[in-house]
């Protein structure tokens, strides 16, 4: 989206773009933002830790104020499922994490979905309220039962979190699952369900003719330049899981680099609900770019209205308001997102603020039950940094 907007025309401005610099010159306590990089580097030490790496940059306004990186992008080589215990590679072949290291989202996938789906709103070739079935008519359930854009976007549709897509034999009995599947509870329930971004994506697609990572490239990541993100394969990416039965949902063995999550891997890696890799850096960008009002430097890829019909409550796409991964954030319209393999974002429009912390907390074996502790107390130390001042 780098053609020039109805405003540019009359001098609209760039946008600062991120630029490297201390807490103090943020804003923030340079103190509480130490202490956040020591615990984050803490979580990936010891024989059991909440994750082998990790990557938290955080930055208020245009300046990053914290970007470190620690422990291990691979460390291990399997899990010993008669010992339930991790295996561990030599020294000398493990890879270290990098403020670089690319990382699976899995479900932080969902946002550049939404925002795909709301610059087709924006144009008005997407209605928010429109039923889902004016776009797929030959998904007949959706059609049924009046299913809405807006009921996509806000997990409000009644479907049940996810279908076993992976177990299907082709494509065919995919699509066929799919296009059957009936809400579990009312349209109008809150229920949070992957296949309401499968769906969009499929209206998405049926709407541009463009399948679901070209939009995501044309529409955001290339005129942000996010040229770390995209759709897998991503050799370099840190490692997720040793996936096998019964835990997982298929045997595939460790993971690095193909994406994690079973239904987007059955979809051949392109799925509107997970898919995606980047880095904490391509990420801040995108956080940069929201607390903005949709531009970023000279590119703009929503508009300052949208931006807000996305982050308000209940919000389009985006949790608002969740302490559990927010912390001390919550409760003034901070918003963002979490995915299955230790990633989450949160952006705060009240403190101008934004946290990426992303982990590799399933490698290399999923944790029961997952531990987002560590996010909201990052969450809550960037609270504390900006509160402190």
């Amino acid at each position: 989206m780098e053609e020039r907007d109805e405003h540019e025309g009359r001098g609209r401005l760039s946008t600062p773009r991120l630029r490297r610099g201390t807490p103090e010159r943020a804003g923030l306590d340079a103190g509480e933002l130490r202490r956040l990089a020591e615990e984050v580097r803490a979580r990936t030490e010891g024989p059991r830790p909440w994750a082998a790496g990790a990557v938290v940059v955080v930055g208020r306004g245009p300046v990053i104020a914290v970007e470190e990186a620690a422990g291990w992008a691979v460390r291990y080589a399997g899990w010993d499922e008669q010992e339930d215990a991790p295996v561990e590679l030599p020294p000398e072949q493990r890879v270290p994490m990098t403020v670089d290291t690319p990382f699976d989202l899995a479900s932080v996938t969902k946002l550049f979905t939404a925002v795909a789906a709301v610059q087709q709103i924006e144009r008005g070739t997407l209605g928010l309220d429109a039923r889902v079935g004016t776009y797929l008519p030959d998904f007949t359930a959706v059609v049924r039962h009046g299913i809405t854009v807006r009921h996509l976007l806000t997990h409000t549709s009644g479907l049940r979190p996810e279908l076993p897509l992976y177990d299907c034999a082709d494509d065919a009995e995919r699509l066929a699952m799919l296009r059957a599947e009936r809400p579990v509870a009312a349209p109008g329930t809150y229920r949070y369900s992957d296949l309401n971004m499968l769906l969009l994506q499929h209206v998405l697609e049926r709407l541009t003719g463009r399948r679901l990572d070209v939009l995501v490239r044309d529409g955001i990541t290339r005129p942000l330049g996010m040229d770390a993100t995209g759709f897998g394969p991503c050799p370099t990416a840190a490692a997720t899981e040793d996936q096998r039965r019964p835990w997982a949902k298929a045997d595939r063995g460790m993971l690095r680099g193909e994406v994690h999550d079973e239904n987007a891997w059955a979809l051949g890696g392109i799925a509107g609900h997970a898919g995606l890799f980047s880095t904490a850096g391509d990420l801040a960008v995108f956080c940069r770019t929201l607390l903005a009002g949709g531009s970023y430097g000279p590119a703009r890829v929503l508009g300052p209205d949208h931006v807000d019909l996305m982050l308000r409550p209940p919000g389009l796409g985006f949790a608002v308001d969740q302490p559990y991964f927010m912390g001390a954030l919550a409760g003034h319209g901070a918003a963002g997102h979490t995915g299955f393999t230790g990633t989450s974002v949160v952006l705060d429009r009240a403190t101008d603020t934004f946290t990426v912390l992303l982990a590799n907390t399933v490698h290399p074996h999923r944790p029961t039950p997952p531990d987002s502790t560590p996010r909201a107390e990052a969450a809550t130390r960037v609270a504390r940094a900006v509160r402190g001042r």
